[in-house]
């Protein structure tokens, strides 16, 4: 037979037993948002190393792109030095090219025609060659002529030392009735320029006596000419 009081601690086991049942589903439900919380809790530091990352690597693409542009204006500027440096180099250069070919051309060396002008140095040779043979050739009823030959073909010192000797072989043609022929055998120009020229002569003479058998000598004379009237005249003569 139940009683009031077993009925009533019956209600209260049965309460006790019921509030055991629910807490276990309340406190399993509450601690899932308190996971929830902690894992999103644990979450945000990586999305904050992610980010700070990804701004590090941005930095530095902007710091690797200054680094860039300095070496790109330093090559640049680097690049125009070499250029004007150039630039100085060759006109030094051909300025000293263009200096020394002056040089060259004011030699002594380019400048005697004697080298470079073969129709001229032959022009110089024959005339020359041809006033020796005539005032060096004589006979004892031509000696004047001889003179009026060597007035047209000498000029200066040349003249006034061979009217100075003449005289005496003139004398001496007469009396001993000699002859003289001069013949050149080698005329060289060592020098020429546009009216003065410088020659080395070699020379065959020949003496006849009459009577006697002939007699040949050799010379060597250095002449000196200038162009007068379109023509050489012998300024200069010395024996060697």
């Amino acid at each position: 037979m139940t009683t009031g009081t077993d009925l009533e601690g019956a209600g209260r086991s049965g309460a006790t037993a019921n509030e055991a049942a629910g807490d276990q589903p309340v406190r399993d439900i509450a601690a899932e948002p308190e996971s929830a919380t902690d894992t999103a809790a644990d979450t945000e530091p990586d999305v904050e190393i992610a980010v700070d990352a990804e701004r590090d690597a941005d930095n530095a693409k902007d710091t690797g792109a200054d680094e860039d542009e300095p070496a790109s204006g330093a090559g640049s500027r680097l690049f125009r030095v070499a250029a004007g440096l150039l630039v100085v180099a060759l006109f030094l250069a051909g300025g000293g090219l263009f200096a020394a070919g002056r040089q060259l051309r004011d030699t002594p060396a380019t400048s005697n025609k004697a080298l470079t002008d073969s129709r001229a140095t032959t022009r110089v040779a024959g005339d020359v060659s041809n006033a020796l043979g005539k005032v060096f050739s004589y006979s004892p009823e031509a000696t004047g002529v001889t003179k009026e030959s060597a007035k047209q073909l000498l000029a200066g010192k040349a003249l006034q030392s061979y009217a100075t000797l003449f005289g005496q072989v003139e004398k001496q043609a007469a009396d001993q009735k000699l002859t003289l022929t001069t013949h050149v055998v080698r005329a060289g120009v060592t020098r020429l320029s546009d009216d003065s020229a410088h020659l080395l002569v070699f020379l065959d003479q020949v003496y006849e006596r009459k009577g006697k058998a002939a007699s040949r000598a050799a010379a060597q004379l250095s002449v000196t000419a200038q162009l007068r009237g379109g023509r050489w005249t012998i300024v200069e003569i010395d024996a060697r």
